[in-house]
């Protein structure tokens, strides 16, 4: 491992809790292609998977920032546990009403449910920015190691959602997903060393935090750029069916994830000088012009070289964007903050299946991968006109006072 990636793990408890992020961010990304998967075996319906799916953005998007503020103001270990068992049994809900064929109304209903899984890539951002929020460089690095596990997590969870539910069966992606979130979740949480400490009696009285101008700029292009992957996503699927090899659609969205995980790798040795709002902008730009190739692709060896391309913006912008959460938001509101990123990107996977899903069955799946270069080309135009906002001075970062380096039992940790 290189030097600067070492030098973030010295701190007592980063390697725990980074493992127990990594399995509870796992159905990040294996839960909603999982549904897609299961849905389409089950009943053949491409546009019912997508609006179900969607269904489970939406209420993540919904119910994750709520969560995220109560962590703030109570800690990890107090909400983070009542939302799980919510999540988990919703899930299995839906699990059940698919494999009995229940009436369309009640998957919905538990898919809405399982949107109250907790933001455990914001949660573990979190503790890094409360153990290495004094040093930028180390912060950097962790950011970009981050944005290296959700890829790996992309790599890895598409290929076991999808390849357990085509050929074992249908509900077993899904199924692995909710088992992994739960393990994660109960590991994280038994960490109390490295929990951010709570604030309880901290500045609320500005509301949410996302009434940062900056943040509703990340949050305004996020959604675009979450109607990128979302309809890649499904659209992918829907192309390696119509060649006569559906289960291939793992391995070519984990070349998409693989050009990401290798260029935050790269991203994150590099300590780059000038505005981050600029980076920002270009490799907003970046993702956008990548998605043209996609209409040109004829099969799924040029489709996997054309994503891996594309992947290659994806985790430097993800990084550059965390820091500019970090700058723009105050410490007492970084989970929320950090998690409204995650809600951007949700309600533009919610868009981006539904309208995806809905070009497939009605245009094909070439025809479809018109929906990722629109919304790229609206990424990219929101991004030029909010520029100027995260150019401002970042707020007082209120709440960085002695609680920064004591946890809740009053010891030093950072």
């Amino acid at each position: 491992m290189p030097s600067p990636y070492r030098t973030i793990f010295a701190a007592p408890g980063t390697v725990a809790f980074s493992a127990a992020g990594f399995l509870g961010r796992m159905p990040l990304a294996m839960m909603g292609v999982g549904i897609v998967t299961m849905v389409s075996q089950l009943t053949g319906r491409y546009s019912l998977a997508g609006w179900l799916s969607a269904t489970l953005a939406l209420s993540a998007a919904v119910l994750g920032p709520q969560v995220s503020r109560l962590v703030d103001r109570h800690g990890q270990r107090r909400v983070m546990r009542p939302a799980l068992l919510v999540s988990a049994a919703a899930v299995a809900g839906l699990l059940l009403c698919a494999r009995q064929g229940a009436p369309n109304w009640t998957l919905f209903a538990f898919t809405a449910g399982a949107g109250c899984i907790p933001a455990v890539g914001a949660m573990t951002r979190a503790r890094w920015a409360f153990i290495h929020g004094d040093s930028p460089r180390q912060l950097h690095t962790a950011y970009a190691f981050e944005s290296i596990m959700d890829e790996v997590c992309f790599i890895v969870g598409p290929i076991v959602s999808i390849g357990l539910s085509t050929i074992w069966f249908p509900e077993a992606g899904p199924l692995l997903a909710t088992a992994f979130l739960v393990v994660g979740v109960l590991w994280l949480v038994a960490q109390r060393g490295t929990e951010p400490v709570p604030h309880p009696r901290g500045d609320h009285s500005g509301g949410s935090a996302l009434r940062s101008p900056g943040l509703q700029v990340l949050v305004a292009t996020f959604v675009a750029t979450g109607a990128i992957f979302g309809s890649v996503d499904v659209v992918t699927v829907a192309f390696a069916e119509e060649q006569g090899n559906k289960a291939a659609a793992s391995l070519v969205l984990a070349v998409y994830a693989l050009g990401s995980c290798l260029a935050g790798a790269v991203f994150g040795l590099l300590h780059l000088k000038g505005e981050p709002s600029r980076r920002w902008v270009l490799g907003v730009c970046a993702m956008a012009v990548s998605m043209i190739p996609l209409q040109l692709a004829g099969n799924l060896t040029i489709l996997a070289v054309a994503l891996f391309v594309a992947g290659l913006a994806i985790a430097p912008t993800m990084v550059t964007t965390m820091a500019l959460v970090e700058a723009h938001v105050p410490r007492t509101k970084l989970t929320e903050g950090m998690t409204w990123t995650g809600t951007g990107l949700a309600v533009g996977v919610a868009l981006g299946l539904a309208a995806s899903g809905w070009v497939v069955d009605t245009y094909g799946a070439g025809a479809a991968y018109a929906v990722p270069a629109v919304a790229g080309a609206v990424a990219a135009v929101v991004a030029f006109l909010g520029y100027r906002r995260l150019r401002t001075p970042a707020p007082t970062r209120e709440g960085q006072d002695d609680e920064h380096i004591q946890d809740q039992d009053g010891e030093r940790v950072a």
